[in-house]
């Protein structure tokens, strides 16, 4: 019977040392994660989001509080529970450079329990999907960072879990790699249904592939929302309004400070402040000169900019999240 939760912490906290100097690493959280959910765990350097990933993953022995996956406890029912997970951990050699790309897949398909019968069409599929078959019995340590992140992303799907922990699974690719890394993460969840906790410093990648955000801070959870309503509650009362094409003559029209961006097929215009008379006459405008008006929104911040305003804001603790 099918758990009704993916991954579920209660109360988890994790303190390094001893003696008159402890350090708190991860205060007492607790989060649950529904199955087939993207969750983005953000935080700057030293958050604390590693030392979750580590927890859950059961890498590093909780202080406090308890894991579970599926169900299972990953304290009391280790082997059940890692079952349910793969894992690529940021800073850690996933795989083994000297193996190929096909022994490293047999070699965690085992690992995990399975039969080389079950691993062979696996190991197959993934790596026709990932570009890699016809490299697939080179030495991985021969391969580019982006192709070993590749191997790294099919070991840890070898046994087809359905949870996936990725910490940090584009730092050091190039623009090309971090592309397919992305559209393979969004297949994973879209497609195949997969839980995903997702760690990056690569806001603009969270925003396009998690459905929820968790901030940390200071080994506090400070926000946790699906990701379009955390934007909208940072959404301005300034107005944005699209036209099709490009400015032309609404050049003149716009106020002191508007912004314009101009695309392939139309033209977004960012009035400087909430004064309802420049978005009337603005708009006044737009029907005089005939153009197509294609919305009129709030001014709405991406992710970057939610993320900067609420580390840096002290009274955010607490205030930002949703109970799921």
């Amino acid at each position: 019977m099918k758990h009704d939760s993916a991954i579920e912490l209660s109360g988890l906290g994790k303190v390094y040392g001893r003696g008159k100097s402890p350090f708190t690493a991860v205060e007492p959280t607790t989060l649950s994660v529904p199955w087939g959910q993207v969750i983005g765990l953000l935080g700057p350097n030293g958050a604390g989001k590693t030392t979750i990933i580590k927890m859950i993953g059961g890498l590093v022995t909780p202080t406090w509080g308890s894991v579970r996956l599926g169900g299972h406890d990953v304290a009391r029912q280790r082997r059940h529970a890692v079952r349910q997970i793969g894992a690529v951990l940021e800073g850690s050699r996933n795989v083994y450079w000297p193996l190929s790309a096909w022994e490293n897949l047999m070699y965690f398909g085992r690992l995990k329990g399975r039969r080389s019968a079950e691993i062979k069409p696996r190991a197959q599929q993934l790596l026709t999907e990932l570009s890699l078959w016809p490299r697939r019995h080179q030495p991985v340590g021969s391969f580019s960072r982006g192709m070993q992140q590749k191997v790294a992303i099919a070991a840890a799907l070898i046994t087809d879990p359905p949870i996936l922990l990725l910490d940090e699974p584009t730092l050091g690719l190039d623009v090309e790699a971090a592309r397919t890394v992305k559209d393979w993460i969004d297949h994973l969840a879209r497609q195949e249904g997969k839980t995903v906790v997702l760690t990056t410093h690569q806001l603009e990648a969270a925003q396009e592939l998690s459905g929820r955000i968790a901030v940390i801070k200071d080994g506090q959870i400070i926000a946790d929302l699906p990701t379009g309503q955390l934007l909208d509650r940072y959404a301005e009362t300034r107005y944005t309004v699209t036209v099709a094409g490009p400015l032309g003559g609404l050049d003149g029209a716009l106020p002191a400070g508007a912004q314009v961006d101009t695309r392939l097929d139309s033209t977004r215009i960012t009035l400087p402040s909430d004064n309802p008379d420049d978005l009337h006459k603005l708009l006044a405008h737009v029907q005089w000169h005939e153009a197509r008006l294609l919305s009129v929104n709030q001014a709405r911040p991406n992710l970057e900019e939610v993320f900067i305003r609420l580390i840096n804001d002290d009274q955010t603790a607490g205030q930002v999240k949703e109970r799921m």
